[in-house]
C-alpha cells in the first residue's frame, strides 16, 4: 500500500509540473483560430522608424511594444502613432534585450541589416527585415547561419513571389511559375527586366559628388547612424531618404528595387538554392563614393539561363520571359496558343507560408526566408560589386566567392568601423 501511495504521489507531482509548464507557454506559441485577444498577440519591436518602419507599426496579429531610432524626431513621431505605452529606445541593443518581444522588424538603412539581424537571432527574436536583406554577400552568409543555428523564423519584406500583380506583367507570379515549371517554353530561359516590361530602376537614387560637411542636426546621433560604415562628414544627402545613393549604405536603384524585381525571377527559374556563375556589366565608370547609373547587367547561370537588367530600355521588343519554344510579354501576352487554358491545366506550385505570424506560431519557414532571400539578395550584390569595379566577374555560387578576383572578394566581407562587427 505504501509503495502504491508513493508511486501515485510521484505521478501527481509529475503531471502537476507538466500542467504548470504547459500553462505558462504563451498561447501565441500554441496557435489557435479566430479572434486573438491583445494579451495573446505576437509582440513586436521596430528598429528604424523613418519612412518604412513607421509605415509598418500596425500589422495583423501583432502589437508593438517598442520602437527604436537614432533620430529623436523619428522616435517621437513613431510613439505618437503607436501610442504612449510604447517604449522608445535610442540603442537597438536595449530593445533586443527585452524578453517580452517576439518579433524584431528591421527597417534601418541596409548597412545595419546584417548586424541587427544576426544579433536579433542570437537574442531569440524572430525577424522581419526590409530589403535588400544585407549590403554584402558576406553579411548574408552570416545572417543565414545565425538564423538557422538559433532556430529563428525570418521574413524578407518583398512579397511578389507569392502575391500581388508583378509590376507591368498583368499577372501574379504563380501562372508564370507554372508555365516555367511545365517546360513548355523550353530551356534555357532568358528574363529581361526593363522599363519596357514594367520596371523602373530609379536612377534618381544616384548620389552627389563632393558633398560639403554640414552641422549635424541636434535630433540626430549621426555617429550611431553611420555605425559600421566608414566615417564621412555629415551632409543631409547621406542620411534618411537619400542614403541609397552612396555605396557605404546601399546600392542606388539596384539596391532599392533589385530584390523586388529579382526574387520572383529566382523563384520562377527554380534557383532558390544557387546563383549566377557570371556577371557582365555595361556602365559608366562609377564614383568611389556615390552610386551612378548603368546601362546593362547580364547574369548567367551554369545551365545557360540568363537574367538581363536593361537600364536603358534598349530592347524595345524584348519579351519578359523567352525560351526556345515560346515567349511571354508585358501584359501577360504570349506567342503560345491558348495560354490561359494551358496554365489552368498545369499543377500549382508547392504551397508556401505567406503570413509571417503563421510562420512564427507554427515554426514553419516563411515563403521568403533567410536562405532563399540571401540568394536573391546575392544577385543584387553581385551586380553591385561588378558595377563598383567596372568589370565582368566569374562567381562560384557553391563557395560564394568570386573566381580569380581578389579585388571582388574583398567586397564580399568588407571592414566595419569599430566597435561593430558581424
Amino acid at each position: 500500500m505504501t509503495k502504491n501511495i508513493l508511486c501515485r504521489r510521484k505521478f501527481l507531482q509529475k503531471t502537476t509540473a507538466a500542467a504548470v509548464a504547459f500553462t505558462i507557454i504563451p498561447r501565441h506559441v500554441l496557435g489557435g483560430e479566430g479572434f486573438t485577444p491583445p494579451s495573446d498577440q505576437l509582440s513586436k519591436g521596430i528598429i528604424g522608424v523613418g519612412g518604412m518602419g513607421k509605415g509598418h507599426i500596425p500589422y495583423e496579429g501583432t502589437r508593438v511594444l517598442a520602437v527604436c531610432d537614432v533620430d529623436h524626431r523619428h522616435l517621437e513621431e513613431a510613439i505618437a502613432i503607436a501610442g504612449s505605452d510604447v517604449k522608445g529606445y535610442h540603442d537597438f541593443r536595449e530593445l533586443l534585450d527585452r524578453p517580452d518581444i517576439d518579433i524584431v522588424h528591421i527597417a534601418t538603412p541596409p548597412h545595419w541589416h546584417g548586424i541587427i539581424a544576426k544579433m536579433a537571432a542570437e537574442s531569440g527574436k524572430d525577424i522581419w527585415c526590409e530589403k535588400p536583406m544585407t549590403r554584402t554577400i558576406g553579411e548574408g552568409i552570416k545572417v543565414v547561419r545565425a538564423v538557422q543555428e538559433n532556430g529563428r523564423m525570418f521574413r524578407l519584406n518583398t512579397w511578389f513571389r507569392f502575391k500581388d500583380e508583378f509590376y507591368g506583367l498583368g499577372t501574379t507570379v504563380k501562372p508564370l511559375k507554372k508555365l516555367v515549371d511545365s517546360g513548355v517554353l523550353g530551356w534555357p530561359l532568358k528574363v529581361t527586366v526593363s522599363g519596357i516590361t514594367g520596371y523602373d530602376w530609379k536612377f534618381y537614387w544616384s548620389g552627389l559628388y563632393n558633398l560639403k560637411p554640414m552641422p549635424v542636426p541636434a535630433e540626430l546621433d549621426y555617429d550611431f547612424w553611420l555605425g559600421p560604415a566608414p566615417y564621412k562628414p555629415y551632409n543631409p544627402e547621406r542620411v534618411h531618404a537619400k542614403f541609397r545613393g552612396y555605396w557605404d549604405y546601399d546600392g542606388g536603384g539596384l539596391g532599392d528595387m533589385g530584390q523586388h524585381y529579382l526574387d520572383p525571377v529566382q523563384y520562377m527559374l527554380g534557383k532558390d538554392e544557387t546563383g549566377p556563375v557570371s556577371v557582365e556589366i555595361d556602365s559608366p565608370e562609377q564614383h568611389y563614393d556615390a552610386v551612378g547609373s548603368w546601362r546593362r547587367i547580364t547574369y548567367t547561370y551554369d545551365d545557360g539561363c540568363k537574367i538581363i537588367l536593361d537600364g536603358e530600355n534598349r530592347d524595345k521588343d524584348a519579351a519578359y520571359i523567352e525560351g526556345p519554344h515560346g515567349k511571354v510579354f508585358k501584359g501577360f501576352r504570349s506567342d503560345i496558343r491558348d495560354l490561359d487554358k494551358l496554365i489552368n491545366s498545369l499543377p500549382d506550385p508547392e504551397p508556401q507560408v505567406t503570413t509571417f505570424t503563421e510562420s512564427v506560431r507554427t515554426r514553419k519557414k516563411f515563403a521568403l526566408n533567410e536562405a532563399n532571400g540571401h540568394r536573391s539578395c546575392s544577385i543584387v550584390n553581385l551586380g553591385v560589386v561588378a558595377l563598383r569595379l567596372g568589370r565582368n566577374l566569374k562567381y562560384d555560387p557553391v563557395r560564394q566567392r568570386f573566381i580569380d578576383d581578389e579585388g571582388a572578394n574583398k567586397l564580399i566581407d568588407q571592414p566595419m568601423r569599430g566597435p561593430w562587427k558581424i
